[in-house]
Parts: structure tokens; C-alpha cells; sequence
């Protein structure tokens, strides 16, 4: 069963799953909906049309579903949506959607949010993610799988963030990162491939080396980047990494692609 702690606030329409603990002067609003077996520990704040998947810890001082920080809003009931087995740290927030930009914001599974990380209004957030100390998405950013966020480090509203990419710390990304990249920087800098994370998901050595191989061709070959990327399209047959990496590049998008940088300019 369900307990409560009798300071709790949980307003009339809310749904507390089976198993579920909320801890001391936490507070629910009607429309709320948390799964089975999560743990609010207390002080944890949640409005809107929020739901929150089964098996979730979140620690004091964590707002959900507050309401989004734009200027297009108009007091409009909106989402959040969280997946399961999420652990949410001190101070953590994540805005509900605008109606303008779909009514919804999506976080996935089993995403580790560590203290003062935010998550913008329209945010499309992947599984299985991580996000460092005070890393902070715009409003209507995409983050895919396995992505890590190091601690101080912010996106720009509509950048993309592709799958398993590493995000340096205090960086400021302002363009769009291909999957499996590493961006690192102030003004943030495709800096390679993130190796160590793409081990992580067993690519073998020889996946290793056709990918990187592809990635020299691509930032690094002679000529200019739309010459290099017409002339590597032929390599999307020989690695499922590749071809997700072009598909991220030739995608509709609203902001620039993040590049290295040679000799203080963009390649």
C-alpha cells in the first residue's frame, strides 16, 4: 500500500500508485499521476498534467511540472511526462510543455538528474541519460539515448543532442551534436567521437575503427564539409552507427551542426 506522510498536500484527482511513499510536505496537484514503488522523499512539488513513471526516487526540493518559462504561455494546462526508474536529485525542475510547441515535455527511463539540472518546456529527453550538476536544456531541446550532460554545461532552445554523445562540462552548446559525438568547450566544439562511451556499449574494434575512420573523412578530409559529407554518403551501408549519424545530419533542424574547430574557426 501506499504511505503518506500526514504533512503531504495530495489535492482531490491525483493518482499515488501502489507502493509508493511521499515523504514529508510534499505537495500533488489533481491532475497528477505517479506510478507504483516511487519514493518522494520530501519537499518534492508537482503540478500540471504530470506523470511520473513507476519506480522513481525524488529527493527534496524538486519541482515537476511547473509551469513552462515562456512568454507564449498563457496559463494553459499542459505535461510532463517522466519514465520509470528515474532518480532525481536536489533542486532538480522540469517545465511543463507550451501548447505551441506540443503540450508536452518527455523525459525517459531510468535518467539520473543530479542536483539544480533543469529540463525546458517542449523538451523531448531520451533513456537512460545523465545530467551533471546545474546542466540546463531550452526550451524544445532533443536528447537521445545515453547522453551525459556534464555538470554547468547548457543547450540552446531546439539544439539536438543525438544518442550516446558526451557533453563536457561547463560547455554551451549552441548547434546541434551528431550522435555518438563529444562536444566540449564555452562556446561548444565537436572535440571527436565519445569513445569511452560507445566501449560502454560494446562496439567492438573494428566498429571502433570504421566509424572513426568515417568521422577523419567527414571533419577532418580535404575540401569543404558539404563535398566531405557527399563523399562518405556511400559509407552509410557499413555501420549502423554511421548511418544513424548521417540521418542526424541530413534531418529537419533548427540550428546549425556543432563542428570542430581548427585554428579558431569551424572546419
Amino acid at each position: 500500500m501506499s504511505t503518506i506522510n500526514p504533512t503531504a498536500r495530495i489535492e482531490d484527482g491525483a493518482v499515488i500508485g501502489e507502493g509508493t511513499s511521499i515523504g514529508p510536505y510534499c505537495t500533488i496537484g489533481p491532475d497528477v499521476i505517479i506510478g507504483a514503488d516511487c519514493k518522494l522523499i520530501s519537499h518534492v512539488h508537482i503540478s500540471a498534467q504530470t506523470t511520473i513513471g513507476h519506480g522513481c526516487t525524488i529527493h527534496p526540493f524538486v519541482s515537476l511540472g511547473t509551469p513552462p518559462q515562456s512568454l507564449s504561455h498563457r496559463g494553459e494546462l499542459t505535461k510532463l511526462w517522466v519514465g520509470e526508474g528515474c532518480t532525481i536529485r536536489e533542486q532538480v525542475t522540469m517545465n511543463a510543455g507550451t501548447v505551441a510547441g506540443g503540450g508536452i515535455t518527455r523525459v525517459g527511463n531510468r535518467g539520473y538528474f543530479m542536483n539544480r539540472s533543469h529540463v525546458g518546456h517542449d523538451c523531448q529527453v531520451g533513456n537512460d541519460v545523465t545530467f551533471a550538476t546545474s546542466a540546463t536544456l531550452g526550451g524544445h531541446c532533443e536528447v537521445g539515448d545515453f547522453v551525459f550532460i556534464g555538470r554547468l554545461s547548457a543547450a540552446h532552445q531546439f539544439v539536438r543532442i543525438g544518442p550516446q554523445t558526451m557533453v563536457g562540462a561547463a560547455s554551451c552548446v549552441r548547434d546541434d551534436v551528431i550522435p555518438f559525438g563529444l562536444a566540449n568547450g564555452q562556446h561548444a566544439a565537436l572535440a571527436g567521437l565519445n569513445i569511452i562511451g560507445m566501449k560502454r556499449r560494446k562496439f567492438s574494434l573494428e566498429r571502433l575503427a570504421a566509424v572513426g575512420s568515417f568521422y577523419q573523412k567527414l571533419f577532418h578530409g580535404p575540401g569543404i564539409f558539404a563535398e566531405r559529407l557527399s563523399d562518405v554518403r556511400n559509407l552509410a551501408h557499413s555501420d549502423p552507427a554511421i548511418a544513424e549519424i548521417l540521418t542526424f545530419i541530413d534531418a529537419e533542424r533548427h540550428r546549425s551542426l556543432c563542428l570542430p574547430t581548427m585554428n579558431g574557426s569551424t572546419s
